[in-house]
């Protein structure tokens, strides 16, 4: 039987949005995608991956799904894989997103557009906006729920893109992957802010690259500036799923890192890690909440237990793990038997297992 679905702003008038975690990274890790390239050839070689991973962030309580086609763009595939184009990539991920949402109950698909080398190369406006629409026409062909423009280093390429998304007539959601000294052009996160919102963004944030102490800071400065202006706007906050506080006050960011792109695993944030940053953003006004690179279903799943009574709904997976180990009375094990409750999860301090590694880097 069909329903109108609420729509995004709908929802986040009365409460968070639970968003997805990562993809490409995710598929890098099973072996599905090619690191430092990122391009998503697995929806054509490997679909059957790419919609386990879809499914599992419904089952964690997501209440969106990504089309999974980030950098998906000819210019870049190019790069690596010589047999799709982005029409065929976006293609068939948009119909897979839509036949995996219809597994959940009232899930929607947002349709995301990545930056174009068009900018980066210099080609010029003109070729920019060809770029955004060409991705976007296959997100109105398939009437998805909302648009979202992410990983966006500079405010003037994310100004036009919003600018072609308004095609779409839908939703327009707005990400950046800048900390707190701004886009790669020196523009401050306040005027960045101001920027997307003025360009049309109806919802504005950050993700990717800093984590999420770091983009915390950030959308403060951007709310508060907004609020200034008297621009009222939802904001989203789609964070790594790990920790790099040493990269705080740099321009780019992970990069930095000299662990980038393969040997993060140490810094992955744990499950009650993410329960308080979902308590700290929902409080801090920040109403979408997901993740970005190597945020994994688990992490969505803390995401929406934390923030399930302002959600009135568990997520799918409360009925196999509910939070804080309440099954754990019953295990074989009598030493986890009375590790089951919120206090015992949230004031231990976990040991990393590498008695040798310095807790932070320099670089």
């Amino acid at each position: 039987m069909a329903f109108n679905k609420i729509s995004l702003l709908e929802r986040l008038k009365t409460g968070p949005v639970v968003g997805d975690g990562s993809m490409v990274v995710l598929l890098e890790k099973r072996g599905y995608c090619t690191p430092g390239i990122w391009t998503p050839e697995a929806v054509m070689l490997y679909p059957e991956a790419v919609r386990e991973i879809l499914r599992e962030y419904i089952h964690a309580g997501a209440d969106v799904i990504t089309t999974p086609c980030f950098y998906s763009s000819d210019a870049r595939l190019r790069r690596g894989n010589k047999t799709f184009t982005a029409a065929d990539i976006n293609e068939a991920a948009c119909k897979m997103a839509k036949e995996v949402a219809k597994e959940g109950i009232d899930v929607l698909v947002c349709g995301g557009l990545s930056p174009v080398e068009a900018y980066t190369d210099g080609k010029g406006e003109a070729a920019v906006r060809e770029e955004f629409e060409e991705q976007l026409k296959i997100f109105i062909k398939h009437d998805v729920d909302f648009v979202l423009a992410e990983f966006f280093a500079h405010v003037e390429e994310i100004e036009m893109c919003i600018d072609v998304m308004k095609k779409a007539g839908k939703p327009i959601a707005a990400s950046m992957r800048i900390g707190p000294m701004g886009d790669f052009n020196g523009i401050s996160v306040e005027d960045c802010a101001l920027r997307m919102a003025k360009a049309g963004a109806d919802v504005v944030g950050t993700n990717c690259m800093f984590d999420i102490n770091t983009q915390l800071k950030t959308l403060r400065r951007m709310k508060d500036a907004l609020e200034k202006a008297g621009l009222n706007r939802e904001i989203m906050c789609q964070p790594p799923g790990y920790l790099c506080p040493e990269v705080e006050n740099t321009l780019y960011g992970q990069p930095h890192l000299p662990e980038g792109p393969l040997l993060f695993e140490p810094r992955l944030m744990t499950r009650f890690e993410v329960h308080e940053f979902a308590r700290a953003a929902f409080e801090q006004g920040i109403k979408y909440i997901g993740g970005c690179c190597a945020t994994e279903p688990h992490h969505i799943r803390a995401i929406a237990q934390e923030l399930a009574t302002e959600r009135m709904k568990d997520p799918p997976s409360n009925d196999m793990c509910p939070p804080y180990g309440v099954f754990l009375p019953q295990s074989d094990f009598l030493l986890h038997r009375n590790r089951n409750t919120k206090e015992y999860w949230r004031n231990l301090q976990p040991g990393s297992g590498r008695p040798y590694n310095s807790p932070l880097l320099k670089f």
